[in-house]
């Protein structure tokens, strides 16, 4: 044998005689299959395996049966990102010449991908407040496919009855999706209400370390065979080391969240009485408008996320920001220590001035996603740069 002939592969790594503790990593664009019937057979999904890496790869079948636990999920399918995730569930219901209604009190790029992209393909759109449910009804049409809401909204931390949604939707033959991302499974089960599709953008609370993009869509059994076409088609798949990190995360996801959620209100109650902070937004506290609801449809907690408006508008929070040395200022959320981000300027940027101030977002809106620091040491960071104000 010649050198060369050694090189392309090395040797097939021989069955092992343990099992691995924690979960391997699967880095492979392809599988060998062992003839062309069971290379369709798979691919067909009449049995398992894998073929090709964009349709499916079993990093992702292991965090998406996690999630599918834990969404209590009839089917699920991890993607390469939060947008993604809303996009399948997009294509995959809707087609030209139907209709979308969709929650006014949306992340930025959602509305972006209903009212601009979304047109393009012949899909219309109505955008209203879901939490005024004769407005959700008088928006439907016998050409609406799907209806969209957050569990709690991006940025004012609205909460939605997702229960009603689901109601008034199936009564015009529609499918509600619900973003959960704001909740996550810990503090809300969309599905257990009635929802059809539940998304999570991977990135935030589940992974919590600021790492990984990726989705994850959940949904029932009738459109999900749409649901696999369009992923791979559209090659929404996702990166095998983002599920393998993404799947590390989750494993600590339970006790970040119990943290994070109760430093959010003991910094949503901190907040309430600074003279600098207009008002607060968080469902845990007895004074938001829907705080009844969140302890109906919540799981005890009200999630990580707290929004309060400065007094002095957008130089208020220009000041607050640069002052707020141990608050990084960092356009997303979720992550392991409190971050603030600014919505005027980053996730709601696209909007009309008239657009944020129709929907409470003004320049002095400060968006803080609490982490799982001690208490003390957030609120003592808030105090500080609230002292620059």
């Amino acid at each position: 044998m010649k050198p060369d002939d050694f090189l392309p592969r090395p040797e097939r790594v021989q069955p092992l005689a343990t099992h691995p503790h924690a979960t391997p990593l699967y880095l492979t664009s392809v599988w060998e299959c062992e003839s062309p019937a069971q290379a369709d057979a798979m691919l067909g999904g009449q049995e398992p395996g894998y073929v090709y890496q964009r349709d499916g790869h079993p990093n992702a079948a292991a965090l998406a049966a996690k999630l599918n636990e834990l969404e209590q999920a009839p089917h699920g399918v991890v993607v390469a990102s939060g947008m993604a995730a809303i996009s399948t569930a997009l294509l995959a219901t809707v087609g030209q010449g139907d209709h979308v209604v969709t929650a006014s009190r949306v992340y930025g790029k959602t509305l972006q991908l209903l009212n601009a992209e979304a047109s393009r393909l012949g899909i219309t759109l109505s955008i209203v407040d879901t939490n005024d449910l004769a407005a959700v009804e008088a928006a439907m049409t016998d050409r609406t496919k799907l209806v969209l809401a957050e569990t709690i909204a991006n940025p004012l931390l609205q909460v939605a009855d997702l229960g009603a949604l689901a109601e008034l939707a199936h009564r015009y033959n529609a499918r509600l999706l619900v973003d959960n991302t704001f909740a996550s499974p810990l503090v809300c089960r969309p599905m257990e209400l009635g929802a059809d599709f539940v998304m999570e953008s991977l990135t935030k609370t589940l992974n919590g370390h600021s790492d990984v993009l990726l989705g994850y869509l959940g949904g029932r059994t009738d459109i999900w065979p749409r649901v696999k076409q369009v992923v791979s088609a559209w090659g929404f798949s996702s990166s095998p080391f983002d599920c393998w990190l993404a799947a590390r995360g989750l494993a600590t996801a339970h006790l970040r969240s119990e943290r994070a959620c109760h430093n959010a209100l003991a910094a949503a109650e901190f907040l309430s009485q600074r003279r600098e902070v207009g008002r607060v937004e968080y469902p845990g506290l007895p004074a938001h408008p829907q705080h009844a609801l969140a302890k109906q449809q919540f799981t005890g907690q009200f999630g990580t996320m707290v929004a309060f408006e400065l007094k002095g508008g957008r130089a208020a929070a220009d000041k607050f920001i640069a002052a707020a040395k141990d608050i990084p200022f960092c356009p997303s959320l979720g992550e392991l220590s409190t971050t603030l981000s600014h919505p005027e300027t980053t996730s709601h940027r696209g909007l009309t001035p008239q657009g944020r101030a129709d929907l409470g977002i003004a320049g002095g809106t400060i968006r803080l996603s609490v982490g799982t620091e001690t208490p003390q040491h957030i609120c003592s960071a808030l105090a500080s740069a609230l002292l620059q104000v």
